[in-house]
């Protein structure tokens, strides 16, 4: 197939995989190249990322691209998961492995900054919502514990920036991701300087911001000569693997959005895109996000805690002897009764538990209901429990924007759990439309097209979008059953010991 060819380093918390998008002028046809596994790493009490071997991993990418496509390779995008960060040193030096966001350092100081400064003016200066995992708690506790290394710092970089800096040595900041750390001002557009030497925080090694869609330079020429790709160029797509997944939401509502979007992986992302930041008392209170999005959008959302409770059950079912596939997961919990025990996915005791079964049967006997004890009980607790969530959620979004939503779009790797976009649109009593599942890389490879002028609005993206994936609708049904669990969660949720 002839047209140029863009490569795409997806990076999430349980995978990774390098992409090549062929774009044919209406559609960007994805070629998996590369793909490995990803996780947090103990090290020493603490929780980490391996940069080192995730970098080596990329490079088997590359070169297998430049095998299969060689002189055709236009340029290469990162898009990563939000929060994490690395520093380096005035030399170069990478000051210590990463720490991954969940990550018990960062337990109770979220608490500990309202002693600093207040919950309203910290909103006003970030426009975030208060969870532990935040950039700005993560670099208090880092500086807490660490402070020699802090004070070594000369430059921070999120993880997509670092990635970027080992490709062309670009140390930037990419707009959607800076947006995340809970230390840039949603109207000034700009690093909340004031903010972080409120916090003791240094403030001289934060980089320029660029937009996403920027050209940052060619490859570096060891890295380009081991790939064997030539003279290829880097782009800054949206690093954020969820503003990549957004701008590749498939809609041809350029108006007022009439759709919310659920961006389904390890965490469920839900919102909608506004024009700008809403950054209300009425937000504030409903502990909500604005993160940054294509062309100056904004992402109004939540963080849902998502199918990270799925993973660790499939992981703890595993350590008790039962090699469980997702597929085998999803079966057994449509064999399970309905609405027999549920949880708010996002108590604080779900973030990041030794046995994520027994988590779940603390809640419900906490909360006096029956103890989900058959693998297919769990998970449906799991999956009914965060359709419902969703529901509650997208009713302050739609309070917040001011809009009413009639389609929910549900895009990532998620969206491949056509139970739990069932229960989606019966809790939501809307209709739901599934996929693409490849719209993190969708939107990484359409972003770097668009940067060499194959493509030009966010709406014309959009459309290729819809020329390049599939989609799945589904229709609500059961109205009446899931009237009454929506009313238990509300109670559950208002009850519930979860920060926000």
């Amino acid at each position: 197939m002839s047209g140029q060819v863009y490569l795409g380093i997806d990076l999430g918390a349980e995978s990774g995989r390098v992409m090549a998008g062929v774009w044919d002028g209406r559609a960007m046809i994805i070629e998996e190249l590369h793909r490995f596994p990803n996780g947090p790493v103990h090290l020493a009490g603490t929780l980490r990322w391996d940069t080192l071997r995730l970098w080596s991993e990329i490079e088997r990418g590359l070169a297998e691209g430049a095998r299969r496509f060689g002189g055709r390779v236009q340029s290469v995008g990162v898009d990563t998961w939000a929060l994490d960060y690395t520093l380096l040193s005035k030399s170069g030096e990478t000051l210590g492995l990463p720490f991954n966001y969940r990550d018990a350092r960062t337990r109770g100081v979220v608490e500990e900054m309202s002693g600093v400064a207040s919950r309203e003016d910290i909103f006003e200066a970030s426009g975030l919502q208060f969870m532990e995992i935040n950039t700005l708690p993560q670099l208090i506790a880092h500086r807490r514990q660490s402070p020699e290394i802090i004070a070594a710092a000369d430059r921070f970089l999120m993880i997509p920036d670092y990635f970027n800096w080992l490709l062309c040595g670009a140390s930037v900041a990419e707009f959607t991701n800076a947006t995340t750390t809970q230390f840039f001002h949603p109207r000034r557009h700009a690093w909340s300087v004031e903010l972080l030497e409120k916090f003791g925080l240094p403030t001289r090694m934060l980089p320029e911001v660029v937009e996403p869609g920027t050209r940052l330079g060619r490859l570096r020429p060891d890295v380009a000569a081991r790939a064997g790709l030539g003279q290829v160029e880097v782009v800054a797509p949206a690093t954020h693997d969820t503003g990549s997944a957004v701008a590749a939401v498939p809609t041809t509502n350029t108006g007022r959005p009439n759709w919310a979007y659920i961006s389904s992986g390890t965490w469920s992302l839900l919102g909608v895109e506004t024009a700008q930041a809403v950054v209300t008392p009425a937000a504030l209170a409903r502990n909500v996000t604005n993160e940054g999005g294509v062309d100056g959008t904004y992402r109004l959302l939540k963080n849902i805690m998502g199918l990270w409770i799925l993973q660790r059950c499939r992981h703890a079912f595993a350590a008790a002897g039962r090699q469980l596939e997702y597929s085998d997961l999803v079966r057994l919990s449509a064999e399970a009764k309905p609405f027999e025990s549920l949880i708010d996915p996002d108590d604080s005791r779900f973030l990041n538990p030794p046995d994520m079964p027994s988590a779940i049967a603390g809640f419900c006997r906490e909360t006096g209901q029956p103890e989900p004890r058959s693998e297919g009980a769990i998970v449906r607790c799991a999956l009914e429990s965060l359709a419902l969530k969703y529901d509650l959620v997208l009713g302050w979004i739609e309070e917040l924007a001011g809009a009413k939503v009639e389609v929910v779009h549900i895009v990532g790797g998620g969206s491949r759990n056509d139970l739990l976009n069932q229960f989606a649109a019966d809790a939501c009593q809307r209709r739901v439309v599934a996929g693409p599942v490849e719209a993190t890389v969708l939107g990484n490879l359409l972003m770097q097209a668009r940067a060499f002028g194959e493509l030009g609005s966010l709406a014309q993206l959009r459309q290729a979008v819809a020329a390049s994936g599939e989609t799945r609708e589904f229709l609500p049904v059961h109205p009446a059953a899931w009237a009454e669990a929506r009313a238990r969660m509300s109670n559950l949720c208002a009850a519930s010991t979860a920060p926000g």
